[in-house]
C-alpha cells in the first residue's frame, strides 16, 4: 500500500467514531448511515492531497462530514419525503435511564434545525468553542450565543 493510502486509513481509522456521530445526527436508518459515511470518506481522499494542516485535522474532518450531511439533506427535500424499510439497529437499546435519557435528548436534539444540530452536536462531542467557530464559520462569541439559545430551546421541546 501506498504511503499516502497508509496515512490516509490511518486516519480514517483515528476519526472513525466521530464521522460515524455526524452520521448518526443527520441519519434516521442503518442504510442513510452507511451511505453518509461512505460519501464522507470519498469527499475525505479528494480533499486529502489539498489538506494543508492550516487547522486541526479534526476540525477539517468535521466541517467535511458535516457539509456533506447538509447537503445530503439538502437533495432528500428536494426529491422529497424518504420512507426507511427498516432499522434493524437501535444503539439506544438499553433500557437504563441514562440510556434512556440519551435516547430522549437526541430526540429532542432531531428537531432543531441543521444548523443547530450541527452545533449541539459538536459540542456534545467535546469540542471546544474556537473548534466549533472554526468548523462552522462563525465567530467564538456566536458560538457561545448559539449555544445557549439551542440549549433553551431543547428544554421547551415534549416528547
Amino acid at each position: 500500500m501506498e504511503n499516502k493510502e497508509q496515512e490516509f486509513t490511518q486516519l480514517v481509522r483515528e476519526h472513525k467514531s466521530t464521522i460515524y456521530s455526524v452520521c448518526y445526527m443527520f441519519s434516521k436508518d442503518s442504510d442513510e448511515i452507511d451511505d453518509l459515511f461512505q460519501e464522507i470518506l470519498i469527499r475525505l481522499w479528494k480533499g486529502y492531497d489539498s489538506f494543508r494542516a492550516e487547522s486541526d485535522v479534526r476540525t477539517w474532518i468535521y466541517r467535511v462530514a458535516l457539509n456533506c450531511c447538509l447537503n445530503a439533506d439538502k437533495k432528500r427535500r428536494q426529491i422529497g419525503q424518504r420512507v426507511p424499510l427498516s432499522v434493524d439497529i437501535d444503539p439506544f437499546e438499553d433500557t437504563n435511564d441514562r440510556a434512556l435519557q440519551t435516547k430522549r435528548l437526541y430526540a429532542r436534539i432531531n428537531q432543531l434545525g441543521l444548523v443547530d444540530r450541527a452545533i449541539i452536536l459538536l459540542w456534545l462531542e467535546g469540542l471546544r468553542y474556537e473548534e466549533i467557530g472554526a468548523i462552522m464559520g462563525i465567530s467564538v462569541k456566536n458560538v457561545s450565543f448559539q449555544l445557549h439559545r439551542i440549549k433553551e430551546e431543547l428544554k421547551k421541546f415534549h416528547l
